[in-house]
């Protein structure tokens, strides 16, 4: 079978759940994962086929999207700030808010003095997105992750080896902490923060196959992840030393409220790339 006709096949039967344009990119990101082929393979050489064998292999992962099974999951990977990820149920899939928050850390310590070293902690590391991407990309940082899932920091710590980058991972449950015992220039965190209440906004092929502990709170505790970390953030940095957050977009007046009554100074929110409060900074 022609692959242009596969394809073809292949969007309409996703086109009801997720659209044209996503079920397209999903196609292209699978025939480059599995085929190593590219859209302009494709266009070049529009008389390519698939076997039997491949179109087997296809029809089986139409039918796990078609179960909105996230398709970076099957695929075992997906790319975050540029890096490739390897990603498995037990840890929650990079967002490209994310990446905003780790660029916004960045360009802040590229500010600052280059020469001195900068001890960063990523507080629920999960996959290793954040602390892999600040690693690589600040030359001065000396780069710690803490996690409470063993299979999330087993997963962040062979994506850290695929990026060729130190970090140094930790099993601890940052709720039942009460002392970092080290000083940090920088403390970030991406905690669970969906409420309950909203979980009606999740998609399915998030709310069934995501790990819940890496994103829900309850209604009435929403910010129970951020008043511990600022807490020992008070404690743990450096003077001058800076916190930063990925937040509900919900909850941005509720966290200058938190950090301002916790005494950090130059409280920043930002918005991100889809014009809702996503991150915040704070300085000790």
């Amino acid at each position: 079978m022609k692959i242009k006709e596969f394809r073809t096949q292949f969007i309409q039967e996703l086109i009801a759940i997720f659209g044209e344009d996503e079920a397209e990119s999903f196609f292209y990101l699978i025939l480059e994962e599995k085929q190593q082929l590219k859209r302009i393979d494709l266009a070049l050489q529009p008389d390519l086929t698939f076997s039997e064998e491949e179109i087997l292999m296809w029809n089986s992962i139409l039918e796990q999207l078609k179960l909105e099974i996230p398709v970076q999951y099957l695929l075992g990977k997906t790319s975050f700030f540029g890096l490739d990820f390897e990603v498995n149920p037990s840890v929650l899939i990079p967002r490209p808010e994310t990446e905003e928050l780790v660029d916004w850390i960045i360009k802040n310590s590229k500010s600052q003095v280059e020469s001195a070293k900068i001890k960063i902690l990523d507080i629920g590391t999960g996959s290793g997105c954040i602390a892999i991407s600040l690693a690589k990309n600040i030359k001065n940082a000396q780069v710690f992750a803490i996690d409470i899932s063993d299979k999330a920091l087993a997963t962040a710590q062979k994506n850290a080896e695929i990026n060729n980058v130190e970090v140094n991972f930790l099993n601890q449950n940052i709720l039942e902490t009460t002392d970092l015992n080290q000083k940090f220039d920088i403390i970030v965190s991406n905690p669970p923060y969906v409420r309950n209440l909203e979980k009606q906004e999740i998609k399915k092929n998030v709310l069934n196959n995501e790990p819940h502990l890496a994103l829900f709170v309850e209604d009435n505790d929403a910010l129970i992840f951020y008043k511990k970390i600022a807490t020992l953030a008070q404690k743990n940095l450096t003077q001058n030393g800076e916190l930063f957050f990925e937040i509900n977009q919900y909850l941005g007046q509720e966290m200058i409220e938190l950090l301002g009554k916790m005494n950090f100074k130059n409280i920043e929110l930002r918005k991100d790339i889809y014009g809702n409060d996503r991150m915040i900074r704070g300085i000790k």
